[in-house]
C-alpha cells in the first residue's frame, strides 16, 4: 500500500480536505518543540489555517527531544498527515500540511538549534508534558539534580532539555543581533508563560547574567490555555484510514470538532492572524484554572477510578451513573474555586464537558490519561482541595480521586490484573509506600513525598481523614464499591 505523501495527495478521495496552499512557497515561521499528536490536533492546525487564509510565513519546524518515532513515521510522508475529526457516526478527514521538517534532537542537535536561531523562526511553542520542562510540581524550582539538566546547568554545547535549548537558541540570536522569539508553553501547567520564563532565565543567569537580563528585557513568554481531546492512535485507527483513503498514513490523528486556545496578548515579534480557534486575552488564569480542575481534574479522576475496575474507556465509565454522580460532585467542589472570566459560562461549559466525555467514537483510553500523574495532581486536584479546605468546604469528591491515584500506585487493578505506573516519580513513590503495611500507612506516607503534596495539606487533619477513607474503600471494596458508596 502506498503512503500519504506530497505525490500521492491527488490520490485521495473526494472527501478529504488537502491544503489550499503551495508547501513549496512556505517559510517556517514556527518551532515546536514535542511533536507529539496533542501538537499535530491542535496548534499545527491553527498555523494550518493561517497558511491557508494565504499568510504562508507560519510553516512549523517540529522536533521531538527523546524518540524518533514521529519523525519516522512523518518523514516518508513529506510531513503531510491525516487529522480525523468524530463526533458521533459523524467524521471529517483533513490533511494537515503545515509541519515541513520533523527533527529528532539527540541525533542533530544543531539543527534544532540553527531552526531556533534562524531570522524566520518568530514564535516557538513547546507540548513537552510536565515532566519535559525540568520543574518542581509543587515549588515550580529547576530541578537541579535531574541528569539532562544538570548537564545543561554545565554546558550548553550540546543541550538535553528544552529549557537548555531555548537558552541556547537564544544566545545564538543575541549574538547576531536578532530579537528574541516568543515562547508559548501549550502544556497543561499552571501560570505556563511564568514558568517557563522563570525556567529559562535560572538557567540563562547560570551561564551569563547579561544574557538573562537580556531575555528578561526583550522575550515574550505568554500565559496559555489549551484544550483539545486527542486520544492516542491505535493500530487498527490505521488500517482503517487505510481502507477509507486507499493509503496508508502512519502519522494521523484522531479528535473531536471543540477546539480551544486561550494566548496572552503578549508577543515580542510577528504573530499570524489568530481570528479563527485562538482567543487573545490580557488575563489567561482564570480560563486555565476552570479548564485544570474541570476537564482535567474530572479527567483524572475519571482515569484512575476507571483503570482500577478495568474500564478502557472514558465513555465506557461515565455510562456508571455513579461515575456521572461523582463527576458532577467533583465539578460541583472544583466550581467553588474559581474565578471564571465573565465569557466563560460554567454551568454551559460543564454541559458541554460531559457531551464531549461521551463521544463514543473518540476511544480515550483511562490508561492514557493516568500517565504522569504526580506532575498532574498539584495543579488539577491538590489546589482546589486546599482552597476548599482553607474556606472550610468538604473535598469528599476531589479526595476520593486523590485515592485512586494513591491506589493505582500499587500497579495492580481491582481484578487482580498488573498494570505499568507511567510516571516520572514512579520509582521514589513506590519506594515511599513500601513498607505501609495498611491504608493509614500508605496516606501517611504519601503525605511526607513533598514532591507531589504541598505542606498545607500534607498537615491537614480534614485531607488526612478523608485521603484514608476512600483508600480504605478503594483497597477493601474496589473503585466500584467506592463509587457506589459515593453515591450514597
Amino acid at each position: 500500500m502506498s503512503r500519504l505523501s506530497s505525490a500521492t495527495l491527488a490520490q485521495l478521495p473526494a472527501d478529504v480536505t488537502l491544503p489550499s496552499y503551495d508547501r513549496a512557497a512556505v517559510t517556517c515561521g514556527v518551532v515546536h518543540i514535542g511533536i507529539g499528536a496533542f501538537h499535530r490536533a491542535h496548534q499545527a492546525v491553527v498555523f494550518d489555517d493561517a497558511l491557508n487564509a494565504g499568510d504562508l510565513r507560519w510553516g512549523i519546524i517540529a522536533a521531538s527531544l527523546r524518540s524518533p518515532a514521529v519523525r519516522d513515521q512523518m518523514q516518508p510522508q513529506d510531513g503531510l498527515y491525516t487529522m480525523l475529526v468524530r463526533d458521533g457516526a459523524a467524521e471529517q478527514a483533513r490533511i494537515i500540511g503545515a509541519v515541513q521538517q520533523v527533527i529528532v534532537a539527540p541525533e542533530e542537535p544543531t539543527a534544532l538549534l540553527a531552526a531556533l536561531a534562524s531570522p524566520d523562526t518568530h514564535i516557538v511553542t513547546l507540548t513537552i508534558t510536565e515532566k519535559g520542562y525540568k520543574l518542581d510540581p509543587s515549588t515550580g524550582a529547576l530541578i537541579a539534580d535531574d541528569p539532562q539538566l544538570a548537564a545543561d546547568l554545565a554546558s550548553l554545547e550540546s543541550p538535553q532539555t528544552a529549557p537548555g535549548y531555548l537558552v541556547a537558541a537564544l544566545a545564538l540570536r543575541r549574538a547576531a543581533g536578532l530579537a528574541p522569539f516568543t515562547a508559548i508553553s501549550c502544556d497543561n501547567l499552571p501560570h505556563n508563560g511564568v514558568r517557563l520564563r522563570n525556567a529559562v532565565l535560572e538557567l540563562a543567569r547560570r551561564h551569563d547574567a547579561d544574557l538573562a537580563d537580556w531575555i528578561a528585557t526583550h522575550g515574550a513568554f505568554p500565559e496559555t490555555m489549551v484544550d483539545r481531546i486527542v486520544p492516542a492512535t491505535t493500530p487498527e485507527d490505521i488500517a482503517a484510514l487505510t481502507q477509507r483513503l486507499g493509503l496508508e498514513d502512519q502519522a494521523m490523528v484522531k479528535t473531536e470538532p471543540f477546539i480551544q486556545w486561550v494566548i496572552e496578548d503578549k508577543f515580542c515579534g510577528p504573530r499570524p492572524d489568530f481570528s479563527a480557534g485562538v482567543q487573545l486575552t490580557q488575563a489567561v488564569a482564570p480560563w486555565e484554572e476552570a479548564k485544570l480542575r474541570l476537564l482535567n481534574g474530572a479527567h483524572s479522576g475519571i482515569a484512575y477510578l476507571g483503570g482500577l475496575a478495568a474500564i478502557d474507556h472514558v465513555h465506557e465509565v461515565l455510562a456508571l451513573p455513579e461515575a456521572r454522580a461523582f463527576v458532577e460532585a467533583l465539578w460541583d467542589e472544583a466550581e467553588t474555586t474559581l474565578t471564571p472570566p465573565p465569557e466563560l459560562d460554567v454551568a454551559a461549559y460543564r454541559r458541554d464537558l460531559m457531551a464531549r466525555f461521551d463521544n463514543p467514537t473518540l476511544r480515550h483510553r483511562t490508561r492514557q490519561i493516568a500517565m504522569d500523574g504526580s506532575q498532574k495532581l498539584p495543579q488539577r486536584l491538590l489546589a482546589p482541595i486546599a482552597a476548599r479546605l482553607a474556606a472550610g468546604q468538604g473535598i469528599d469528591a476531589l479526595a476520593l480521586a486523590v485515592a485512586a491515584w494513591l491506589r493505582w500506585q500499587a500497579g495492580q487493578d481491582d481484578k487482580g490484573d498488573a498494570h505499568q505506573v507511567d510516571d516520572p516519580l514512579a520509582a521514589p513513590i513506590a519506594a515511599t509506600l513500601a513498607d505501609a503495611r495498611t491504608s493509614q500507612d500508605r496516606v501517611a506516607a504519601i503525605l511526607a513525598f513533598d514532591a507531589v503534596i504541598p505542606p498545607t495539606l500534607a498537615t491537614d487533619d480534614r485531607f488526612r481523614t478523608a485521603l484514608t477513607h476512600w483508600l480504605t474503600l478503594l483497597e477493601s471494596q474496589g473503585a466500584l464499591g467506592a463509587l457506589a458508596a459515593f453515591r450514597h
